[in-house]
């Protein structure tokens, strides 16, 4: 079993900065890519960003430029910087998990979320 566990999220006015940690426990965590998807109110969890145990970075459309995943594997720890920030980022942030590459329709274990919100 793999524990996720965010924190960083609250309030930010439109054009600010957050960002949001995933403190992972359970399992050798440089044998888990990991990523965040994000799920607003009324719609659908999304994809936003991910990376491997060997450093790939992946992003979604939506944030791409604006925002930066990274990870420090000896605080078993990922992050998600997040810049520019829009009123329609505003979302519940998720943390997850996969042994191996990360796919992200096949996540393993996920956290329970970090609120962000963006004032408009």
């Amino acid at each position: 079993q793999v524990q996720l566990v965010e924190s960083g999220g609250g309030l930010v006015q439109a054009g600010g900065s957050l960002r949001v940690s995933c403190q992972a426990s359970g399992r050798t965590f440089t044998n888990y890519g990991m990523g965040w998807f994000r799920q607003a109110p009324g719609k659908e969890r999304e994809f936003v960003a991910a990376v491997n145990s060997g450093g790939t970075t992946y992003y979604a459309d939506s944030v791409k430029g604006r925002f930066t995943i990274s990870r420090d594997n000896a605080k078993t720890t990922v992050y998600l910087q997040m810049n520019s920030l829009k009123p329609e980022d505003t979302a519940v942030y998720y943390c997850a998990a996969r042994r191996g590459a990360f796919v992200p329709n096949a996540v393993e274990y996920w956290g329970k979320g970090t609120l962000v919100t963006v004032s408009s």
